[in-house]
């Protein structure tokens, strides 16, 4: 496995790996590595012949700067872990090439944008759009793997990709939790164990969602929101979309709903989602 700091190195990999007609796979991420992280990269091994993860922490998506502060960094364990998974270059970028004196932000249009994380964090979604893609251009025509964890981060990065008719498939690729459920995210290490027994809570909420018939969408986001207010989360949003347009959805009749729910615990904004099916009922995802 090769390391690579600069951002030509990087490029130039990329660009012998495609020369030799081989398939680049990018697996982006902020680093603080974890099996979510380490099935995306199984995902990328299993589809292409050169595996790429970035590890980068984005200071653009950060709304809260202590958010950005305390982010976990653990690059001597990130590193055994792509190296363990097969990875064949890792790339660290450093800040100041990635974002030199006077670099352009994207801004991005449409609701989607605006609407749950982009309303709660203002500007966060332009982070995302900008640092994804230099990625984007710094690898080249590729597979680009991200978890649907973050559900709307991957509708956003999707349209893009369309937008700007990049040369990138994107993989979805299935939420991975730990045993009782609870989501994986590089920020769980920040919880407490109170902390994490209530962050479990927007699991429930999620399989409440799946087991239950509700009448109304209104009594099923009323019933969600108790069950993590009733847990001690701070409640957020809890929203059912359609996954085509991210309208609110007035009934059940929709054929890929989602459920996407938010909270913070302990300080630490925790983040989930499930797909919904008639009457409250799970329907099988979209690939």
């Amino acid at each position: 496995m090769e390391v690579v700091s600069d951002l030509a190195g990087w490029r130039e990999r990329c660009d012998d790996a495609r020369h030799r007609e081989l398939c680049v796979g990018l697996v982006p991420t902020m680093g603080a590595l974890h099996a979510g992280h380490r099935s995306l990269m199984a995902a990328a091994r299993a589809q292409c012949d050169v595996v790429v993860v970035s590890i980068f922490v984005n200071p653009l998506q950060f709304t809260d700067a202590r958010d950005l502060e305390n982010y976990p960094q653990t690059l001597e364990a990130d590193l055994a872990l792509c190296e363990a998974a097969g990875v064949d270059v890792v790339v660290t970028p450093r800040r100041e090439e990635m974002w030199p004196v006077g670099h352009a932000t994207l801004t991005l249009d449409g609701e989607l944008t605006r609407m749950l994380e982009g309303r709660d964090r203002p500007g966060h979604f332009d982070g995302v759009a900008t640092v994804v893609d230099k990625l984007f251009d710094l690898t080249g025509p590729c597979c680009a793997f991200f978890g649907e964890k973050d559900f709307q981060q991957l509708a956003v990065v999707r349209q893009l990709i369309a937008a700007h008719e990049l040369p990138v498939t994107l993989v979805g690729c299935p939420i991975v939790r730990e045993s009782d459920g609870l989501a994986l995210s590089s920020r769980n290490v920040r919880l407490s164990a109170e902390g994490r027994r209530k962050a479990l809570s927007l699991s429930v909420a999620l399989r409440l969602a799946a087991s239950t018939t509700f009448d109304t969408v209104g009594e099923l986001r009323h019933a969600l929101a108790e069950v993590m207010s009733s847990a001690g989360v701070v409640v957020h949003y809890v929203s059912v979309v359609d996954e085509e347009s991210w309208s609110e959805v007035p009934d059940f009749a929709v054929p890929f709903g989602r459920v996407l729910i938010a909270g913070t615990v302990d300080g630490v904004r925790v983040i989930d989602n499930g797909p919904l099916g008639m009457k409250g009922r799970t329907s099988a995802a979209r690939n």
